[in-house]
């Protein structure tokens, strides 16, 4: 049966699932703000309105996260706190998702390499023993369906599109695929929470990721890319320098005017 953690949980344990809930939050919040970055920039309409709409399904499951990791700690903070008024080394998000959007190749190459990532991720917690994170998962999955859905369908478009829009998603997945092997390389509080049966198999979600991204990319007539070494550290603090400039526009309001309410 799925549980939750409480106060008769072992303060270690707890300490870990804070951290780990944490940096989803951070990931998905992070990321929320990238996309929201096109608002009113989208190359038509109707896609400018997708990202704008996809940005808000990440926001929520921010907000969800947030709001669990504020429950664990304990400590009297609350989701804007976690949000807002922390330091960029004290983020957790890998570095895929604070990486500039560029070009529209860019964006939807960023976005589908992550949600590849995610979808299956989710998959995982929905049926995980934690009874929140599950219930996150569950409602986020259905969302994180029509995420992979889209990017995918965008990135078989211009990889077997024009000799323009080729390139540029090649130059896309030459910049950013070096970020992809963070996501399912466990840190120290996953390894952790994996061992007590708190995380999800990263291993296992490597291989549904490596299939997928295969699938799509053979479609697109694109090459998966080998031997590329792979950049880490977000998920232990050490963030590239495009996060300290996303977090001051990010957080401006509620640091100029601390405890701003509308």
């Amino acid at each position: 049966m799925p549980v939750q953690a409480t106060a008769a949980t072992p303060p270690e344990i707890r300490a870990q699932l804070f951290a780990y809930v944490l940096q989803l939050a951070d990931t998905s919040l992070i990321l929320a703000h990238r996309l929201s970055e096109w608002c009113g920039h989208g190359p038509i309409l109707e896609q400018d309105l997708a990202l704008a709409n996809i940005a808000l399904d990440f926001l929520g499951e921010a907000r969800s996260y947030y709001q669990y990791a504020a429950e664990l700690e304990g400590k009297g903070r609350t989701e804007d706190d976690l949000a807002y008024l922390r330091s960029a080394v004290e983020y957790r998000n890998p570095l895929l998702v604070e990486q500039p959007n560029g070009d529209f190749a860019g964006t939807i190459v960023r976005q589908f390499l992550y949600d590849c990532f995610h979808y299956h991720l989710l998959l995982q917690l929905k049926s995980g023993p934690d009874a929140q994170l599950a219930a996150i998962a569950e409602k986020s999955v259905k969302e994180a369906a029509y995420h992979i859905k889209w990017s995918a369908e965008w990135v078989i478009r211009l990889g077997d599109g024009t000799e323009e829009s080729r390139r540029r998603v090649e130059k896309a997945i030459d910049n950013l695929w070096r970020y992809t092997g963070e996501l399912t390389t466990p840190s120290a509080t996953e390894k952790a929470l994996q061992a007590a049966g708190f995380a999800p198999d990263y291993s296992a979600i490597q291989q549904q990721v490596d299939a997928h991204v295969a699938r799509v990319f053979e479609e697109a007539t694109l090459a998966v890319p080998e031997g590329v070494f792979m950049q880490k550290g977000g998920k232990d603090g050490r963030h590239t320098e495009h996060l300290g400039y996303l977090l001051a526009e990010l957080q401006y309001m509620q640091r100029t005017y601390p405890g701003l309410q509308w």
